[in-house]
Order: C-alpha cells, then structure tokens, then sequence
C-alpha cells in the first residue's frame, strides 16, 4: 500500500477511530509455535506500512510475550496515530517452581500462571502490568476477557464500573467485553456502559451467531461490534480446506467440509477467493467496526491487505444467503 493510500477507519461512539482491519496480536505470543523477535517486529512494520492502525493484544497471548513485542515494535511512532487494545481478567502470577515447563497454550517458559480475578483490584492490577509491558501510558481499548460462567456477575459489577472509571480519567480511551460467545457480551451493553465488544469467531461467513440477537442490541445502542476469528482458527484461510486445517481451534465438525467447498465454489464462480470473502464478510454489517485478522509474517500481513482490497460482487452476497446452512445462522 502506497503512503498516499490509507486503511479506511470506522469511529467508535467516543470518537476512537479504528482501522476496518486490524492486526491480532495472539501469534505474538508464539501461538502456536515459537516466533522470532526479528519476524514479529517484521509483521507489525509490515501491518503499520499496509495502513494498519488498530493492534490488539492481551496480558494471556504467550504470557504477556505478546504486549512486550508489540510494545516494543510502536515504539517510536506517533501515539496519537495508532490504538492498542489489551485485556484484564488474568493475573500473570510468577511460578518460580516450574523452571524449565512449558506453557501448555503458548510456545513460551511457563514462568507465570494465569489468575482469573475479576475485581477491580484484579483490573488495576492487571492494567498496570500491560501499561508497563506495552511502554505505554494510556490504552485506548480495554476488554474484560473472558467472564463466561461465574465471573459475568463480577464483570458486570467491578470490572467494567472500574474500567469506566479509568476511562472517564483518561487512563483508559474505551471499555469493552472480549468474548467467543455473544451471550454474555449481550447482557453486558443491557447492564452496563460499554463502547464495544469483541468476539471471536461467531460472525463469519460461516457461523453467524451474533446476528440473532448481540448485533442488532449492539447497533441499538450504539456499541461497537469487533469481529475476531473470522477465518475460523484457519479453515476459511485457504482457497480450499486441507486436511491440516482447524477450526475454532479443534478439529473439524463432521459435515462442516462441504459448506466450506461450497462458499470456496460461490467464491471461485465470482472471480474471488474464500479468505477474500471470509475477511470482508463481517465488515456489511453496520454495526461492525473492525476485523483483526491474526498473523505471524510480514507476508501474511500483505496477503491479507490484499485480501481485504479485493472487489467481492454485490451478486455473490446475494447468493451467500441462499446456500445451504445459511439461513440457520450457526455452523455444524
């Protein structure tokens, strides 16, 4: 992408803008394998050249490996030209007696363990160790991170009040819920004074949960939706689906592989590819405000730049709604 050409940007309601594809920063933490320090400040120069602006990250991605490079790849660049997300909602808690053990999710030293803590001394706490990591003094977005199940209550009453109190002393720019599933992100913009929210997985060309109820609510009250995962942890990434491909991080749903031959067949029938589709597809909705897309290389980097630029025929959305399995609104 040429200087001259910018990422187009979506604003959330407090005016942060954010570009429509962002860079996600979970492979930074050496998921699944590990990555060179020289690779990864390649992706992100790479990310900052092809117009990329909005960079997310989270204390858990390699056990805060990832908001350490990242932070380290903006240093330099002008703060008011770029937003950073992180999360709270872990603890990285040091384990001196696990010298030599591996993560078990991350390609990394298991020198710390994760602690769910939801409190607001847990979220201060929390923000003050990606504020260092980062080098930064303010972030512009902050997800609770996963509060599924019995965290959701204490989300709703300390962590985001504690979140919006940060905010409103300019600490934090916007307070967000970042979820796989939209239930709890839902009931959260009912009961609380959320900007946006960020999930995973359940609005792609494949799988379409979040249409039921999250983004219609979401563009109800004006929050904005950020669509993570939507190449499905990597089934919708490829032309065609091979057989060393996952999705949502597991193995592939049984029937699941002849939905995807038939979007990669809508595609190829329209001149276009299925990650050209899978990557644009959430960005029609009005509520969606940006898609990052995770990466490893500069290359990828640039694959998907191109991906997101190709022109997808206003005929092709149309027929997507007409293949099988679509209507239904989830995948399987």
């Amino acid at each position: 992408m040429d200087e001259a050409q910018e990422m187009p940007v979506r604003r959330l309601r407090t005016g942060l803008a954010l570009t429509e594809v962002g860079f996600g920063g979970a492979q930074l933490g050496n998921l699944p394998t590990a990555l060179d320090d020289d690779v990864a400040q390649a992706a992100i120069d790479a990310a900052w050249d092809h117009g990329i602006r909005y960079f997310d990250t989270a204390p858990h991605y390699g056990l805060g490996l990832s908001e350490r490079r990242l932070g380290d790849a903006l240093a330099g660049r002008p703060r008011d030209a770029f937003a950073v997300s992180t999360k709270v909602g872990r603890l990285l808690v040091p384990t001196p007696g696990r010298a030599g053990e591996r993560d078990p999710e991350f390609d990394v030293p298991a020198t710390h363990e994760r602690v769910r803590d939801y409190s607001r001394d847990g979220v201060l706490r929390s923000l003050e160790g990606s504020l260092e990591r980062l080098g930064l003094d303010h972030v512009d977005i902050v997800y609770v991170h996963d509060p599924d199940d019995e965290y959701a209550e204490v989300a709703f009453t300390e962590a985001i009040p504690a979140l919006v109190e940060l905010r409103d002393q300019g600490v934090v720019g916007a307070v967000g819920v970042g979820m796989k599933h939209p239930e709890v992100p839902a009931e959260a913009i009912r009961r609380t004074d959320l900007d946006v929210v960020m999930v995973a997985g359940r609005y792609t060309v494949l799988e379409q949960q979040s249409a039921a109820e999250l983004l219609p609510l979401a563009l109800e009250r004006g929050v904005g939706y950020v669509a993570a995962g939507v190449f499905g942890s990597g089934l919708l990434s490829r032309p065609r689906p091979t057989p060393d491909l996952t999705y949502d991080h597991g193995p592939v749903p049984p029937g699941l592989l002849s939905r995807v031959h038939a979007l990669a067949d809508l595609a190829e029938r329209h001149g276009v590819t299925l990650p050209d589709v899978a990557a644009q597809f959430p960005l029609r909705h009005p509520a969606v405000v940006s898609v990052p897309l995770g990466v490893r290389t500069a290359e990828e980097v640039a694959q998907n730049a191109v991906r997101c630029a190709v022109a997808v025929p206003e005929e092709l959305w149309v027929e997507l709604e007409a293949l099988p399995g679509q209507s239904g609104r989830t995948a399987g």
